[in-house]
C-alpha cells in the first residue's frame, strides 16, 4: 500500500499590525502596572489575613456594590455617580464567548483564552449559576482589543447587542484612558434580569493587569455593578489593592445568586435576607 502523505501544517494565522498610538498606550498601561505593583497594589492574595471582615460588613459591601449603580446617564453620557438601583442578575444560563482584535499576538490569545476560560469555572462555583465558554449562540461577549479595533467596534456591538443605545456605543468606543476596561449588562426592556453582556479588555494591557480587568469586569457583568470605596478585601473597589476575584467577592456572588433572592427586589425587600444569607455563610449562630 502506498502510504498517503502527512497533510501540510496549517498556516499560522496572520496578525494585523497595530498603530503607534496602540504601541504608545501599551507603554503608558505597562508603566502604570509598575506603578501600582511599586505602591504594593494588585495583590493577588484572595484571602489576605490583614484584612478580615464581619458579617455586617460583608452585608453592607453587598447592598453597595449590588443594589448600586456605578453610573447614571446624564445629558447623553455615563457619569461617576452611584445611584440606588435594584437587584440585577441572570436568571439564564451565562454562555460566554471570546473575540481577539486582529492585532493581538497569537500567544497572548492562548493565553487569555486559557485564562478567562478558567474565570468562567470560577465565576460558576463562586455563584452556583451555570456560567461556560462557548463557541457560539453566547450572550456575554467578551471582547479583548487594541485602540484601534476597540474604536471600531460600533458594528460589531450593534450585532452583539441588537437595538444597544448609542450612550453605550459611545461609552465603549471612547473609553478614557483612565478607564482600564469596560462591561456593559443589558435587560429586555424594563426587566431585572439580564439577556446580554458585552466586556471589552484593552489588549495594549500587561498579563497582570489584563487579568485584573477580566476578574472585575465579568464579575460585574454577573450583576456585582457597582464599586464601593469601603469594600475590602475586594476588586470592586476603585483603589486597585486587589487584582484577583477575593473570598470576599466569592461570598458576594454567592449571596447574589442565592434563590431567596429575586431581581427586582429593592434595598427594603432584600437587606433581611441578605442579612439572613450572610450570617450563614460567615458561621454565625
Amino acid at each position: 500500500m502506498t502510504p498517503r502523505p502527512l497533510p501540510a501544517p496549517a498556516a499560522p494565522q496572520e496578525v494585523a499590525p497595530r498603530s503607534a498610538e496602540s504601541l504608545a498606550v501599551q507603554a503608558y498601561y505597562r508603566e502604570v502596572e509598575q506603578t501600582l505593583k511599586g505602591r504594593g497594589l494588585l495583590r493577588t492574595d484572595v484571602a489576605p489575613r490583614d484584612a478580615p471582615f464581619t458579617t455586617r460588613q460583608l452585608v453592607d459591601n453587598f447592598i453597595h456594590v449590588a443594589l448600586y449603580d456605578e453610573y447614571s446617564t446624564v445629558a447623553g453620557a455615563y457619569v461617576a455617580r452611584a445611584t440606588a438601583s435594584r437587584l440585577r442578575r441572570w436568571e439564564v444560563p451565562v454562555r460566554m464567548s471570546v473575540e481577539f482584535g486582529a492585532s493581538v499576538p497569537l500567544a497572548q490569545r492562548a493565553t487569555d483564552a486559557a485564562m478567562i476560560s478558567a474565570y468562567a469555572g470560577q465565576l460558576a462555583q463562586a455563584s452556583r449559576h451555570p456560567v461556560r465558554i462557548v463557541p457560539d449562540k453566547a450572550n456575554f461577549a467578551v471582547l479583548v482589543v487594541n485602540e484601534d479595533e476597540r474604536r471600531a467596534l460600533a458594528p460589531r456591538l450593534e450585532e452583539l447587542v441588537p437595538g444597544i443605545d448609542a450612550v453605550s456605543v459611545q461609552a465603549i468606543t471612547q473609553l478614557p484612558p483612565s478607564t482600564f476596561c469596560v462591561v456593559f449588562a443589558f435587560s429586555e426592556g424594563a426587566a431585572p434580569a439580564y439577556s446580554r453582556a458585552v466586556a471589552v479588555i484593552r489588549a495594549e494591557h500587561p498579563e497582570d493587569l489584563r487579568r485584573s480587568c477580566v476578574h472585575e469586569e465579568l464579575a460585574q457583568g454577573m450583576g456585582l455593578a457597582n464599586d464601593y470605596p469601603r469594600a475590602r478585601p475586594s476588586i470592586f473597589n476603585d483603589d486597585e489593592e486587589f487584582a484577583l476575584l477575593t473570598r470576599h467577592d466569592e461570598l458576594l456572588l454567592q449571596i447574589l445568586y442565592d434563590p431567596r433572592l429575586r431581581p427586582g427586589m429593592t434595598e427594603d425587600q432584600a437587606r433581611p435576607i441578605i442579612e439572613t444569607i450572610a450570617a450563614e455563610l460567615m458561621g454565625d449562630s
